[in-house]
């Protein structure tokens, strides 16, 4: 693995990491970023055994938002991870599949969506999946009847002459195709036709936070070659989903530089509500909203405010005057596949009790976020109505 090397030398250690990090504040079996990252990364570079309290990293990211020094504290421990499961991968099975649901997804295609999901929830099943390591709590998400790139092959979209390509990631490619449907009417209300190549896989996020380093390479050079060939079309590549849109922009230069390199390739994907926010800027976007509209809260993921870039899906709604208000209550918990595992999903459900708190606290008609699995976590948690940020406004523009 020729990833990038970190720099552990540029902690402080100020332990502003730890104070942040919300597995660490349920937990003591997690010592915190900087002990398990910068610190003891100088340890691994003189070849001693790794620290069991590693497996305990949700790759969050909020020691990388909170490092005054600009740490990436999150890769260092991911790419530990990564070296460490080459040797032995303690809960493979159930880690391969956790972090493999589009291959998965693939092997059980032909199965009808009802059939698939009724087995997911039938007792039996979920007490073996509980005994390799899912947890029999866990919120589990159900198949679509069809996945988003078989819908959009099927809608009948306007010919403006301008295209958007839309990486949709393996959430809403497989459980949630309506937000992406959602973005495509925004995208043609904006007037842009949307397309979805076939090629596009799994950006490699659930496998890097499960130690499946290699196959997550397999799949960035997958779509690196894709995003290139339209890039070099003048066709602009999105994404709504915050973790695939870090993971281009910031982890594919990180772990695969050779391969980033190699293609000449810019990795970075531009933020689907961005996108649509300059569209609304330059009067391409015009929607009017029902008078009923209501109260909404809105909760921002993790790996959305590790991108540094504002809260676009926040600010859209804003921008359309719906009343939306932050719940700045932290982490949901879930961290992609983290709060699946059995080990881990106590603690997950913990890290988000505030913020589960607020939303049944907030007498608020939906919560709306990017993230898909935040949606399910937090659906799952409080029963309360979970919404694509693009989604809720479609709900609230359409009559």
């Amino acid at each position: 693995m020729n990833a990038v090397h970190v720099n552990p030398d540029a902690c402080i250690a100020c332990t502003t990491c730890t104070v942040y990090c919300p597995v660490a504040a349920q937990t003591e079996a997690f010592p915190g970023p900087r002990m398990i990252g910068p610190a003891y990364e100088r340890f691994r570079l003189l070849g001693m055994v790794e620290d069991p309290s590693l497996s305990w990293c949700s790759n969050c990211k909020n020691c990388d938002i909170a490092c005054p020094q600009g740490v990436s504290i999150a890769s260092i421990n991911m790419m530990a991870r990564a070296r460490e499961y080459e040797k032995a991968h303690p809960h493979f099975l159930r880690d391969w599949i956790v972090s493999h649901s589009e291959t998965l997804a693939h092997l059980i295609g032909p199965l009808p969506a009802g059939l698939k999901n009724g087995v997911m929830k039938n007792g039996l099943v979920r007490g073996i999946l509980d005994m390799i390591g899912i947890d029999r709590q866990a919120f589990m998400p159900s198949y679509a009847p069809k996945r988003f790139r078989t819908l959009l092959k099927g809608l009948k979209q306007p010919k403006t002459g301008r295209k958007a390509a839309l990486f949709p990631g393996c959430y809403i490619d497989l459980y949630e195709p309506q937000a992406g449907l959602d973005l495509v009417w925004a995208l043609n209300r904006a007037g842009y036709e949307v397309v979805c190549p076939d090629a596009f896989c799994c950006c490699g996020v659930p496998m890097v936070a499960s130690g499946f380093m290699l196959d997550a390479g397999v799949n960035a050079k997958r779509n690196l070659i894709e995003v290139k060939k339209l890039k070099a079309q003048g066709v602009p590549v999105l994404t709504a989903c915050p973790s695939c849109e870090l993971m281009f922009r910031e982890e594919l230069p990180t772990f695969f530089p050779e391969l980033v390199s190699s293609l000449n390739c810019d990795s970075a994907l531009v933020d689907a509500q961005e996108f649509l926010l300059e569209a609304q800027s330059r009067g391409e976007l015009k929607l009017e909203l029902r008078p009923d509209a209501g109260r909404y809260l809105y909760h921002a993921p993790c790996h959305m405010r590790a991108l540094g870039i504002g809260l676009p899906g926040f600010e859209l709604l804003r921008r359309f005057g719906i009343d939306v208000r932050p719940a700045s209550a932290g982490c949901c918990g879930i961290s992609g596949s983290y709060g699946f595992k059995k080990e881990k999903h106590e603690v997950s459900m913990k890290v988000g009790a505030e913020l589960f708190g607020v939303v049944r606290d907030s007498g608020c008609q939906a919560v709306a976020t990017e993230c898909g699995t935040c949606r399910l976590q937090i659906a799952g948690a409080t029963g309360a109505e979970c919404r694509h940020p693009v989604s809720l406004l479609r709900s609230l523009a359409e009559r």
